[in-house]
């Protein structure tokens, strides 16, 4: 009897497995991940190249924690806070790990399967998800080492028995890429005897060997679940290292490419409207090779953004900037740039190698830590490198190489305006909506450069200096949402729409954004510098037949003819079309 042909669903999968796992049974690994998915032969394909965004989407990153109320959970209470202020301003969550861990605040997962007793529980989680777009980490790399699989590691007990890479220190691990300073192996005695754990960031993260095809299986359930529970983008976080073969650096090798291909191609086929996104603290260009050829991540993070911006409004020259932006390759339909300048971690140095040389990454660290910021370090062939910046991104830009300055706000609102304006989808990091400042409470007392940047609101205190005008939690949360509500009306600034860079000089930023209709223009034109600055309107090269108006200062452009004067970092977006 002839075998069946295989539907158009299992063929992708069997062929993804081929090649990751070339020595097992394709054929039966698919019918267990199609089965583990609930997906069958006559589950529709989804369409190629779909956007699953446009301009109204801008996403909030936060934690569970991160606005406290007495008697309540957390999650309830961020719900609460967000409906009530940021209802039809932000539609998009990104939930940051919300199980119970055991360090790295959340990122040392114990158990994926629950939600932490200490935040709510999964009805919260399905809550938010009716409210908004929901993405959540899937900590796929790593584990914490008070996980039940790697207790049963230890016993030499199933599940857990095989999920864990181990090396020998004896192994050529001389070219191995990662991010921090402490020892790769860890040992740990099991009833097989002594083995050395692969630890790419800390000792309580230990890593999964994907070869085993129980931990692919894990991870399969692991996101059924969060599908079921409305989650819709999949934030996979260090999905860099997954694979590891010794002898080679274990970063960005050909299964982990292979790998993402098989989940998105799972995930889609479960939900279309799901997205996933890659997490690759990494340079530029190897970043941008996790697009694929439109078949891996949905969106990649911008990750050269915070580095190059925050330098350029601290130097008040926009040179590399500009030239960075020169290089980046229009996003394909169906993918994005996912633009951030703040976030839970700090801002990484490593996406800025190649476009800022060491003197300039060296002026830049000296002047954030006299801002009282901190230093994360990394080993690189046993030579220390700066690794990341700790610190709040408003006080990060409370000056410039010449110290603190009166411009702090303005400068903070100019970074937001670029970013918001940028190709791709806006990620606005909760403490930058408040213009947050470093705790340093929290640094003592966790020992962790990045606490400084996670800092915990009480949503009593944080709404009495919302409603304080004389605030500047109250200046920058009203500006930013003015920006973000000129934004997401304007067509022009769809994530896939099209950009063009200006040549304006070193103390201005410009770029030209058309709507996919190409019914709409807006120039958007910065001021990065603490000096006033002119600019003749015909430089700009607007078409004098149509009519202009500044989106942000909300007055129109009378004479095309006349000078253009922008305070020191003053923003304007000039469109021919106004959306309301």
């Amino acid at each position: 009897m002839s075998a069946q042909p295989h539907s158009e669903l299992s063929h992708r999968v069997i062929t993804h497995i081929q090649f990751i796992y070339p020595h097992l049974n394709a054929e039966e690994i698919c019918q267990q991940l199609l089965s583990i998915m609930r997906l069958d032969d006559n589950t529709p394909t989804p369409a190629n190249h779909q956007n699953h965004w446009n301009q109204e989407d801008i996403v909030a990153i936060t934690y569970g924690n991160s606005l406290l109320k007495e008697t309540e959970k957390p999650l309830h209470s961020l719900h609460q806070f967000f409906n009530k202020h940021l209802k039809g301003t932000i539609n998009s969550l990104h939930l940051l790990p919300f199980y119970p861990y055991s360090s790295d605040d959340g990122f040392a997962v114990m158990d994926y399967s629950k939600v932490s007793d200490s935040l709510g529980e999964w009805e919260d989680i399905s809550a938010l998800s009716k409210d908004y777009k929901l993405m959540a980490d899937l900590v796929i790399n790593h584990c914490s080492s008070r996980s039940l699989w790697f207790d049963n590691f230890k016993q030499g007990k199933h599940p857990g028995k095989n999920f864990f890479f181990t090396a020998s220190p004896e192994d050529d691990l001389e070219n191995v890429v990662r991010p921090r300073t402490s020892p790769l192996l860890r040992e740990v005695v099991t009833p097989q005897g002594t083995k050395h754990v692969w630890c790419t960031f800390s000792h309580d993260q230990v890593d999964f060997d994907f070869r085993q095809i129980e931990v692919l299986y894990e991870f399969i359930k692991i996101i059924r679940l969060y599908l079921d529970y409305g989650i819709r983008i999949f934030r996979l976080d260090a999905v860099a290292f997954l694979w590891k073969e010794i002898g080679t650096n274990c970063i960005h090798l050909a299964q982990t490419h292979e790998m993402i291909r098989l989940i998105r191609c799972l995930i889609e086929h479960s939900a279309n409207e799901a997205v996933i996104i890659t997490e690759t603290n990494v340079p530029n260009h190897e970043n941008l090779s996790y697009f694929g050829n439109g078949n891996e991540a949905h969106c990649v993070y911008n990750f050269s953004l915070p580095p190059l911006l925050l330098n350029t409004l601290i130097s008040g020259n926009c040179q590399h900037l500009k030239s960075w932006m020169m290089t980046m390759p229009p996003s394909q339909m169906g993918t994005a740039y996912f633009n951030f300048i703040a976030s839970h971690d700090g801002i990484g140095l490593r996406p800025a190698e190649g476009l800022l040389n060491d003197d300039e990454l060296a002026t830049l660290v000296n002047t954030i830590t006299q801002f009282g910021g901190r230093v994360s370090w990394r080993n690189a062939n046993g030579i220390q490198k700066p690794y990341e910046l700790n610190i709040s991104l408003f006080d990060a830009l409370q000056g410039t190489f010449k110290g603190p300055d009166k411009y702090q706000i303005d400068r903070f609102i100019c970074a937001h305006a670029i970013m918001l304006a940028l190709e791709g989808i806006p990620g606005i990091y909760i403490h930058s909506l408040f213009g947050t400042n470093n705790d340093y409470d929290r640094v003592k007392n966790t020992s962790h450069n990045r606490s400084i940047n996670r800092h915990q609101w009480s949503v009593e205190q944080l709404e009495s200096e919302l409603e304080n005008p004389y605030s500047a939690h109250h200046k920058v949360f009203k500006r930013i949402k003015s920006l973000i509500d000129k934004r997401t009306k304007q067509p022009a600034f769809h994530p896939n729409a099209v950009q063009f860079t200006l040549q304006l000089g070193e103390k201005l930023v410009g770029f030209w954004r058309q709507s996919q209709n190409r019914q709409q223009s807006i120039f958007c034109i910065y001021n990065i510098s603490d000096q006033t600055q002119t600019i003749a309107m015909t430089d700009i090269n607007l078409i004098d037949t149509a009519n202009w108006f500044d989106l942000i200062n909300e007055k129109s452009i009378e004479d095309l003819h006349s000078d253009l004067t922008l305070a020191p970092y003053q923003s304007v977006w000039l469109t021919n079309l106004v959306h309301k």
